[in-house]
């Protein structure tokens, strides 16, 4: 990498990874607002649901406001503006000030999937080593969120765990500010290459180049990962809560984990939290593998054995619940295939989408994963109140057999 790759690379991994640190670091604190608030799972399911689709219904404006200035710009006001939603969520009161707080995370958290992707495309000339480097950043936010706000929790409030986890996304603001280097370097020497070249300057613009993307093959990779944003939204918010609930009676409800806190809500934070860690970890391993096949097969044919495989993980979760080995052996899975999913969607999407409006068409699907996949949160909420864990699950498992269904039909298609 040349130097000006270099210094993108790092602007773009340390948003990437800021990004997912805060998705990921919601459902833990999701725990202790069960405890603090006398509302139900299904209400703060619905709060939760409000910043996380946000978070998707954003990506689509967007990828139009990055064509308008640029993805430095968008990519500081992203950071920024996730390190003043947690310090809101530090300060203001009740369900309401969470509401809130998340959803100014939402729609700033939103601008950073088309802003980084285009910087990357535009501005990197080795941007497969880019990418790569990209994706385990973020990996790695998936891994700190939860395990560096469990730390926190274990010695401070809440209110105060936030406000430290707002710190790092400031100083990136900061600091993106001043590093230097050139967004549209890579273009001469691609020559357009496979970076996006949608230049939509009106309404009618926007409708021509949309209509050019939904073909019926792209229609299902849509409905498809839309499917498979619902499991992920719905199987993630809760699994903290729903791992304790499984790992109490296994190692006994008041048993402590870890060092001795100085934090009130310290005693509700237990081993399931690092086992959530632990299973976000895992997915690293399974990107890898995920970005592997892409190269050795059908991108489609992989993604709907992922598919099947995780309708088999939802089912089997409730009864390896019941013995510690199983229980950590159908986490490692869930982990590994949740995240080895990722590159043959992306791949999917782009083998099933005209290369002129591939930023478009990115965007669309960002809209189905996060944002109409954000309702998992809410859905899994009012399943865990009003039916039982083992509905739940079944419900997540429908989710992803409807995935199943569309990847079936797209490799029979293509045949």
């Amino acid at each position: 990498m040349n130097r000006n790759d270099r210094a993108i690379t790092g602007f773009v991994m340390a948003g990437h990874g800021l990004v997912h640190t805060y998705e990921l670091s919601i459902p833990i604190l999701l725990t202790v607002w069960l405890v603090e608030f006398p509302v139900t799972s299904a209400t703060l399911g619905t709060v939760v649901a409000v910043g996380y689709g946000l978070f998707g219904v954003g990506a689509l404006p967007a990828g139009v406001l990055v064509d308008r200035f640029g993805s430095r710009a968008l990519i500081v006001a992203c950071t920024l503006g996730m390190g003043v939603s947690f310090l809101l969520l530090a300060v203001l009161p009740g369900v309401a000030g969470i509401t809130v707080a998340l959803a100014v995370w939402g729609i700033a958290a939103s601008v950073y999937h088309p802003a980084g992707l285009t910087l990357i495309s535009k501005g990197i000339e080795e941007r497969g080593a880019a990418f790569a480097y990209h994706g385990m950043a973020g990996n790695a936010g998936i891994v700190a969120g939860p395990f560096l706000t469990a730390v926190l929790l274990l010695a401070v409030e809440w209110q105060v765990a936030v406000a430290v986890l707002a710190v790092p996304a400031l100083v990136a603001s900061a600091v993106g500010l001043r590093v230097e280097f050139d967004e549209t370097a890579a273009l001469a020497a691609t020559d357009g290459g496979d970076a996006p070249a949608t230049d939509i300057d009106s309404l009618s613009e926007f409708l021509s180049a949309s209509r050019g993307v939904f073909t019926v093959g792209f229609l299902a990779v849509f409905a498809l990962v839309m499917f498979n944003g619902l499991y992920y939204r719905g199987m993630l918010t809760f699994l903290p809560d729903m791992l304790s609930g499984f790992l109490d009676p296994l190692f006994g409800a008041s048993e402590e984990v870890g060092p001795v806190s100085k934090g009130p809500v310290a005693s509700e934070f237990d081993l399931s939290r690092y086992l959530y860690a632990g299973l976000l970890a895992v997915g690293i391993g399974g990107q890898y593998v995920g970005g592997r096949l892409t190269d050795a097969m059908a991108p489609e044919r992989g993604l709907a054995a992922m598919a099947g495989a995780l309708v088999v993980i939802a089912l089997l979760f409730v009864p390896a619940s019941e013995s510690l080995p199983a229980l950590f052996a159908v986490s490692v899975a869930l982990g590994f295939t949740l995240f080895g999913m990722q590159p043959l969607s992306q791949a999917t999407i782009a083998k099933f989408s005209p290369p002129d409006h591939r930023g478009l068409s990115f965007g669309y699907t960002y809209l189905a994963i996060f944002g109409i996949g954000a309702l998992g949160a809410s859905i899994t909420g009012a399943v865990l109140t009003y039916g039982s864990t083992q509905l739940l699950f079944v419900v997540l498992a429908c989710f992803e057999a409807a995935a199943l269904a569309l990847g079936l039909f797209l490799v029979f298609r293509r045949e």
